[in-house]
């Protein structure tokens, strides 16, 4: 039960920062709300005071309730300016501008209800009252700080007020302020869980989205998002780059021999061969059904090109399957292209240098390069 109370309560870790991103957004426009309905009714008290009262200013009682128009007023600006003060400021900054603003105006309702009682005895509620539910229901804050927030207000009203608040008001102020807590809790925990299922789907929709751009049996890019890639290094990388095509040789009479799971195994056997010979920062791509790209960034010689081809066709060749060698082996061209070359005209010359290299025979490799 207390496992359960305290994780109902909690905000998890990994929303934490969205759901204070959430409530600032929330609580800056329910605060600008509350304000601009704060400049109606206070202006509006202050003038009832000033040209409506027939003593004006000349009694205490009014100076009290003008200076609490006032105060209340000039809060609803200050906090407005420090709203817009703390826009770019951390989160922090921006809440604290956001639950003093709360505080202050909840504070404010206890002192101007128990100042009404102190006149009246037995006297209405119902401004303290209001305010609690309202700022439960607009502004939305965790736990660790509607709890304080609300119980702090209703312990304070009640010590002011005990020698003036009849029971029957005490018990209606117990009940409302537990509502208020119920109200700001469940707002804050339905934050939670819209914004734990917000990002669930972003994490599906990222994972779906990386799937799209993957080859389903050798998780290497696919042929698109290889391309893709290609032209973004090609316009970005002032050194240009270098492309490999790798072709299977014989890849057919390995399927044709000893079976697709077979072949399947070789696919992602040579995969993993790639991905350990080409240096960190290479991209590797699947574009065909035994045909294999990568994209490797900078200007290498031509000896080092010929050097990873030549470490690559011995270990593709080196592949077995259930301890049998299957024959494997690949032939692959290379493209040395500066920076601005085309995707199209730079794969067009790798593919060119690979069938020079199949031509050469097995295990070939020819490079061609560019101006």
């Amino acid at each position: 039960m207390r496992q359960a109370l305290i994780s109902f309560l909690r905000i998890p870790p990994e929303i934490r920062d969205a759901f204070w991103q959430n409530s600032l957004q929330k609580n800056r426009l329910s605060l600008l709300v509350i304000c601009i309905m704060i400049f109606g009714m206070e202006l509006y008290n202050i003038a009832r005071v000033l040209f409506l009262s027939s003593s004006g200013l000349g009694t205490l009682n009014n100076r009290i309730y003008f200076g609490l128009y006032c105060s209340l007023l000039g809060a609803a600006v200050l906090s407005l300016l420090l709203q817009q003060a703390t826009r770019r400021a951390s989160a922090a900054a921006q809440w604290a501008v956001q639950y003093g603003s709360v505080l202050f105006f909840l504070l404010w309702h206890v002192c101007l209800n128990a100042y009404d009682l102190s006149r009246n005895p037995g006297g209405p509620v119902g401004v303290f009252l209001t305010a609690v539910l309202a700022l439960a229901i607009f502004i939305q804050m965790p736990c660790q700080y509607s709890i304080p927030c609300y119980a702090g207000a209703y312990l304070l009203f009640l010590a002011l007020t005990r020698s003036t608040l009849d029971s029957g008001d005490g018990l209606n102020l117990t009940f409302t302020t537990i509502v208020a807590l119920a109200v700001s809790i469940t707002s804050a925990r339905h934050a939670v869980v819209m914004l734990s299922q917000q990002r669930e789907i972003d994490q599906m929709n990222a994972h779906l989205h990386a799937l799209l751009r993957l080859d389903p049996l050798t998780e290497l890019l696919n042929k698109t998002a290889f391309q893709d890639r290609g032209e973004e290094l090609l316009a970005q990388d002032a050194q240009g780059l270098s492309l490999f095509i790798i072709d299977l040789d014989n890849f057919k009479a390995v399927n044709d021999r000893y079976g697709h799971p077979c072949g399947d195994y070789v696919l992602k056997a040579t995969a993993l061969l790639l991905q350990s010979v080409f240096p960190p920062g290479a991209d590797i791509g699947r574009i065909g059904g035994d045909e294999f790209a990568c994209l490797l960034p900078g200007r290498y010689g031509a000896d080092a090109l010929r050097r990873i081809s030549g470490q690559l066709s011995r270990e593709v060749a080196a592949i077995r399957w259930r301890g049998q060698d299957v024959g494997a082996g690949c032939s692959v061209g290379i493209c040395r292209a500066p920076r601005g070359t085309s995707y199209e005209q730079c794969y067009q010359e790798a593919d060119r240098a690979l069938y020079q290299a199949k031509g050469s025979g097995r295990g070939g490799c020819a490079l061609s390069q560019l101006s």
